[in-house]
């Protein structure tokens, strides 16, 4: 028993430490391209409109923002190693039946926030995952996401993760997520509000704020 102990710990959970390695590496990466990337965009914009600002944060090795005007990216690196299903297509591919222990990912999370909420500590507000990046031991990867960002990096078999992917992935969560604007709910979903919210209203802005009140996606409602 202890040597089947021995070779699982020598097999999948160095596997595993080897994915979580590689995938802090890129996340490393990723912050640096983030924090390029606003320093060139805020650089160009300023000339035209101060008042928009372009910034990038980081708080610490799982967690990076990038804060554009109205929109705020979250990025945050997930400390645990993850494998897929398996029924997932990727299962079934020759690459991943030669070497099952392919099949472990690290897994980056995206998600959008109105820059105003984490400004202003809005508690109540609601932020979306709206991508998932996949990284395994040899760096290929793919993205998950909503509407366009799910099939144009879904190319698994021949992507290897890098800085150029990188800023790629990184453009088209932004246009994303400066496309999906905030829409103003129905009348009768936000009529009836609480005393205590009223009270706290100037301090902690406790009435919720979300892109996606007032209306839901075909999901939401076929799971009804």
């Amino acid at each position: 028993m202890e040597k089947d102990i021995i070779n699982i710990l020598n097999e999948k959970a160095s596997t595993k430490q080897d994915v979580y390695r590689k995938t802090q590496e890129i996340f490393i990466d990723l912050q640096k391209v983030l924090e390029q990337k606003a320093n060139r965009i805020f650089k160009e914009i300023k000339e035209k409109d101060k008042n928009i600002e372009v910034s990038f944060s980081s708080k610490g090795k799982f967690e990076a923002q990038i804060k554009f005007s109205g929109e705020t990216l979250l990025f945050h690196m997930h400390s645990n190693i993850f494998t897929l299903p398996n029924n997932h297509s990727l299962c079934k591919t020759k690459y991943i039946k030669e070497d099952p222990l392919r099949s472990f990912f690290g897994v980056i999370h995206v998600y959008n926030f109105l820059s105003d909420s984490l400004k202003y500590n809005r508690i109540n507000d609601s932020g979306f995952l709206i991508s998932r990046i996949f990284i395994n031991k040899d760096l290929q990867f793919f993205v998950e996401g909503d509407q366009e960002i799910g099939y144009l990096f879904n190319d698994f078999l021949k992507q290897k993760i890098n800085n150029e992917y990188l800023n790629k992935i990184i453009d088209v969560l932004m246009i994303h997520a400066l496309n999906d604007d905030l829409v103003v709910p129905e009348f009768n979903r936000v009529r009836e509000i609480y005393v205590h919210q009223i009270l706290d209203m100037n301090s902690n802005q406790k009435i919720k704020t979300s892109k996606r009140l007032g209306y839901k996606f075909s999901f939401e409602t076929n799971n009804e």
